[in-house]
Order: C-alpha cells, then sequence, then structure tokens
C-alpha cells in the first residue's frame, strides 16, 4: 500500500510539472506574439499616417520640379520611377503636365489622383488597415475632380473621362493591374472622406 502511494504521489507530481511546463512554453509563446504584434502593429500604424500625411504640393502643380523622361525605365518595377520623390509615378506626371499644360486645376485633381493611385501598388504587406486608409485618400481624390467639373450628368462624364485617362497610365501592366486588384480585395467598409490637397480656388486655370 506505502509502495502505491508513493507511486501514485511521483506520478501525481510529474503531472504537476508537465503541465505548469506546459502553461510556462504556453506563457512565453504568448508573450512572444504579443510583442511581435504590437511591433507589427505600430509599423502598420506608422504606414496608415504616412498615407494620410502624404500630400500633394503647389510645386507638384505648377511643375516646379518636374522629373526627366524614365523612358524604358517606367515599367521596368511595379512601383516605377519616382525621381523626384513625390509619390507619383514620373511617366504618369509627365504625362498629365503634357495632357493639361495650361490648365493648373486640372493638373491639380489629376496629380492628387495619380498620387492615391501610386499608393495602390507602392505600399509594401498591404492589408486591410492599409487598403482601407489608401481607399479614404482616393475617395477624397473622386470628391476633387468634382470640383472642377459641372453638374449633373455631363459632370459624371467629364469625372469619368478624367479618372480613366489617369487609371490608363497608371495601371499599364498586368502585374499593376494584379497589384490593384490584391488592394480592392483588403479595403474595408469606410466613410467617404472630401477635399483637395490644395486651395484650386487659388489657381487662375
Amino acid at each position: 500500500m506505502e509502495k502505491i502511494k508513493k507511486l501514485c504521489a511521483t506520478r501525481t507530481f510529474k503531472i504537476i510539472k508537465w503541465v505548469f511546463f506546459i502553461l510556462l512554453i504556453a506563457y512565453f509563446v504568448l508573450v512572444i506574439y504579443r510583442v511581435f504584434f504590437l511591433f507589427n502593429q505600430d509599423k502598420i500604424n506608422a504606414q496608415v499616417e504616412k498615407i494620410h500625411n502624404t500630400k500633394l504640393t503647389m510645386n507638384d502643380i505648377m511643375g516646379k520640379n518636374l522629373p526627366p523622361d524614365p523612358g524604358t525605365l517606367a515599367d521596368k518595377t511595379v512601383q516605377g520611377v519616382d525621381a523626384n520623390n513625390n509619390g507619383i509615378r514620373d511617366d504618369v506626371e509627365l504625362a498629365i503636365f503634357n495632357a493639361y499644360p495650361n490648365s493648373a486645376k486640372t493638373r491639380a485633381v489629376l496629380l492628387q489622383y495619380a498620387l492615391t493611385l501610386q499608393k495602390e501598388i507602392a505600399e509594401s504587406f498591404l492589408n486591410t488597415d492599409i487598403a482601407t486608409a489608401v481607399a479614404e485618400e482616393e475617395s477624397r481624390s473622386y470628391d476633387c475632380i468634382g470640383k472642377i467639373v459641372s453638374d449633373g450628368y455631363s459632370g459624371i462624364k467629364e469625372i469619368d473621362k478624367y479618372r480613366s485617362f489617369v487609371e490608363n497610365i497608371q495601371f499599364n501592366t498586368s502585374e499593376r493591374k494584379n497589384m490593384k486588384s490584391k488592394y480592392e480585395q483588403n479595403v474595408r467598409s469606410f466613410e467617404l472622406q472630401s477635399g483637395c490637397d490644395v486651395d484650386i480656388s487659388k489657381l487662375l486655370n
């Protein structure tokens, strides 16, 4: 009987020891996961803040720092070339200036739209938070385009024309179209935004 009691006590101790060991491992795994999650979330939050804070400037609209033509380098990578580092792909920026050299207001709204579309393919580790932040900025650019067109059906057609013009240049390769599709799959519901990056009422034409 004494031996049985000792055997039971030994087994109970081993069970308790293993349970404690498993709980300890689970605790450390949870701590490591939590640290990784918070670190990753901080990076995501920083990207979201950058997306909302990256704006078009008056110098961009007036062509104060136009980039050189990237030529064949324009489509070498998905992100393309941005030599003047303003967030707009150089070939898209130059195409807008070539199409609308005499209308600063048109350039303003189209450059803002191009800036937003570039974020759809340039943001790393695109997830729901990042994609939705880009979508919020895209809704702002829609609203901004609407500020230079007339009301009614003709205005809607003008908006579609402007958007198609930029989109056809922006998403001109299969890789870029695939990135846009991935972005759209990650967008979640959001509140529509409004406003232009610059006060276009200050522009004369």
